[in-house]
């Protein structure tokens, strides 16, 4: 409240030059700001205006011979615009897990934990098969990056001593996870040097006036290398990866913008399903081949080679390369269909690039080196990692790719984690008898349904492909299930040469399942272009067409060849 006192005032209505006096207000501070604010317009127009404008009655009830005139803030007349309430602090929103996907996951590990354990399967065993299964549905249903799950399933497998520390993280020493890695850091020197669009330039102005086109000139690019290097891993991350992201990015496809169906959603699901096909079309085109012709030799006695392989596998092979990418076209289009003037923009593009840079040159010495040494590793006792760990050491030297950027890169160390997670928890599910147990009851159950070979070696084949759900490794599936199955289809009276073969071209194509099946897989994956739904709902859906052409159009090849 502030006290202001007034001097008795004559009150003449009749002289109207007669002015009030000033008010001289001994206001607190708060009240100066208020009348710096206007809030005492009323009190100033009364020092600045004659009596005559005022009414008797309200100067009568104000004013008396002398009296105080106690103004309060409150009045109606002074009263200051009301404190503003505290701005409502937003609310944070949940950073933490999708709690619904993280409970399914959760509830699928939990159920399994607790059903009884099958006669002849270790508790150990079927505890790491509920962590494992566990972990895929929180894989498939991102409660969290893949990442923090197959931490997470780590995590549990220790917690509960299912799995000791070391085993626990032994994926993470095998070189497979590792290549891929590699084959991102490549991919970031192949777009940073400016090689990536150059190369992608160079492809749209030659195959770029369609979509389909441009699909094609890599899906065949791809398999006329895959002879020559035999890690589909190396082929697909150290080669087409980079190229298939250049591309995108020249034609406008990028991840993240909503672009990402224009074209890179087709473009790297083809080129990833179409890796599975090449890998299938010779023994030297994937690292697990030779594996299969070992097994074969150790288990009827026969022998594949190259040529044996391959004259069996280039029929189905040739017409799947064809229909995949036409398939895929048609069920999940890209919204850029054509483009007539790619072409003549790509030829315009690579004239304003120039001469190419230094870096660039680097860029492609060092590529050169990479798959020379992925060719001839062989004969120079190199592997496939160590030849990319070489590749990278001297893009690290040259300054080409630094260091911090191989830190940025988050996508390789994401699909380094959860890949070596799944290789570790799927190796000891072999190594504990569960994949065994499950080999000896499918070949039980088959073999006594007393079917024809024809009908029991086609329960068996589909019981093969899809069991490599569980896989991680399509040198695992083979190590732990081939020999097994392939007994079994001699036994009931399936040709041996020819289940031998159909089981090792089926090796390759199962790795289209899921984005974890074979080497290939995390690396397009990883570019984030297909959500992973449709990467499995798609991914099923050409299982069906390759079993369709691999065991339709495939086994009357087989008859005509004298395989059966």
């Amino acid at each position: 409240t502030t006290t202001t006192t007034m001097a008795s005032i004559p009150l003449t209505t009749a002289t109207t030059a007669t002015t009030l006096p000033s008010l001289r207000l001994r206001s607190s501070p708060p009240l100066r700001r208020l009348q710096s604010n206007n809030a005492f317009k009323p009190l100033k127009s009364i020092r600045h205006s004659s009596i005559s404008s005022f009414s008797p009655l309200p100067l009568s009830n104000l004013i008396s011979k002398r009296q105080t005139l106690t103004v309060k803030a409150s009045s109606a007349s002074i009263t200051p615009a009301p404190s503003p309430a505290p701005a409502p602090v937003p609310a944070v929103p949940w950073q933490g897990a999708a709690i619904k996907p993280l409970l399914a996951s959760i509830a699928t590990g939990v159920i399994i934990w607790f059903l009884p354990t099958p006669e002849g399967v270790s508790r150990n065993a079927w505890q790491l098969l509920a962590i494992f299964l566990g972990t895929i549905v929180g894989i498939i249903t991102q409660p969290l990056p893949l990442g923090a799950v197959a931490i997470l399933g780590l995590g549990v497998s220790v917690l509960t001593k299912t799995l000791p520390f070391v085993a626990a993280f032994s994926g993470f020493g095998d070189p497979i996870p590792w290549l891929i890695c590699l084959a991102f850091f490549f991919a970031k020197g192949f777009i940073k040097t400016g090689l990536g669009n150059r190369v992608a330039y160079q492809f749209v102005s030659l195959f770029g006036s369609s979509s389909l086109g441009l699909g094609y000139s890599l899906v065949f690019s791809e398999a006329l290398l895959a002879p020559a290097i035999p890690s589909v891993s190396a082929r697909a991350g150290g080669i087409f990866l980079p190229l298939v992201k250049s591309l995108c990015v020249a034609c406008g496809s990028n991840v993240g913008d909503g672009t990402e169906n224009k074209l890179g959603s087709w473009l790297m699901l083809t080129c990833f399903q179409t890796s599975c096909i090449s890998s299938a079309m010779f023994l030297t085109a994937m690292a697990a081949n030779p594996l299969c012709a070992t097994l074969t030799l150790n288990s009827i006695n026969q022998t594949i080679g190259w040529l044996d392989w391959a004259k069996a596998a280039i029929v189905p092979g040739l017409v799947s390369l064809v229909l995949v990418p036409l398939i895929l076209y048609i069920i999940y289009p890209p919204t850029m269909k054509s483009s007539p003037d790619a072409p003549k923009l790509a030829r315009e593009r690579l004239a304003k690039m120039g001469p190419m840079s230094a870096n660039e040159k680097i860029m492609t010495a060092t590529l050169f080196l990479t798959v020379g040494l992925w060719v001839f590793g062989g004969l120079l006792n190199v592997d496939a990692v160590t030849s990319a760990i070489l590749g990278l050491a001297v893009l690290l030297i040259t300054g080409v790719v630094t260091w911090k950027e191989c830190l940025a890169e988050g996508v390789a160390w994401d699909t380094l984690t959860w890949f070596a997670a799944l290789i570790a928890m799927a190796g000891y599910l072999n190594k504990y008898g569960l994949i065994s147990w499950f080999s000896q009851t499918v070949v039980k159950f088959v073999g006594g349904l007393g079917l024809s070979w024809q009908l029991s070696f086609g329960i068996l084949v589909l019981l093969y492909f899809y069991s490599h759900y569980f896989f991680a490794s399509g040198a695992a599936h083979i190590g732990a299930m081939f020999t097994a199955f392939l007994s079994v289809a001699t036994a009931l009276g399936t040709p041996p040469f020819f289940g031998a073969m159909v089981l090792s071209f089926l090796s390759n194509l199962m790795g289209g399942l899921t984005h974890y099946g074979i080497g290939s897989a995390p690396v397009f994956f990883g570019a984030n272009y297909v959500p992973l739904a449709k990467w499995w709902g798609y991914g099923f859906v050409i299982s069906i067409v390759n079993i369709i052409i691999w065991l339709g159009l495939g086994s009357i090849w087989w008859k005509a060849i004298g395989l059966w």
